[in-house]
């Protein structure tokens, strides 16, 4: 019986450091200012139970949300106000998505990406992280990934994007069309 307690310990320990236990974010940095596919890893599910619904907060200064449909399950979007009017392309906008949530069915023994598009605002600061906090919810029990303090021993760490610069236009263009 000693032998399985310990295993049982192990792999208790492995949960809470192992990083891949933790909803994260595939792509850690984009620039702002440009659109920003994000793709969520769910690992597992909740001590062992399957994840039946996962919720996404959008920061602000995150933009024209649209998340990917996912067969199997129910997207449900929820509107809110901006904190400050945004500008997207030159237009002023004071609401959009503050919320995902994808409804359905992930078995703990298997592994899902949950993808959505975003346009990260240029009002975003190089060097910021920003962060969508997650919950995870698995039938009774639920899962926070809220923690955006940055601390990567925080309980449950909410997944972030680093904000770079922007890359330079006329760098993309090869330099091109400053000959007169």
């Amino acid at each position: 019986m000693k032998f399985s307690l310990a295993a049982g310990m192990l792999a208790l320990f492995g949960l809470a450091t192992a990083a891949q236990a933790h909803v994260t974010l595939e792509t850690s940095q984009a620039a702002a200012g440009s659109y920003y596919k994000a793709v969520l890893r769910v690992g597992h599910g909740c001590d062992g139970a399957p994840t039946s619904r996962l919720r996404v907060r959008i920061p602000d200064g995150v933009l024209a949300v649209k998340p990917q449909p996912k067969a199997g399950w129910t997207l449900d979007l929820t509107q809110g106000r901006y904190a400050q009017p945004q500008t997207l392309h030159g237009a002023t906008v004071d609401s959009g998505v503050r919320e995902i949530s994808w409804s359905g069915e992930l078995p703990d023994a298997y592994y899902d990406e949950f993808v959505f598009r975003v346009y990260l605002s240029d009002a975003l600061k190089p060097g910021q992280t920003v962060y969508f906090p997650v919950v995870q919810e698995c039938g009774q029990g639920v899962s926070r990934w809220i923690d955006t303090t940055g601390n990567p021993d925080a309980e449950g760490p909410a997944p972030g994007v680093k904000i770079v610069a922007p890359a330079h236009e006329d760098g993309a263009h090869g330099g091109h069309g400053h000959h007169h």
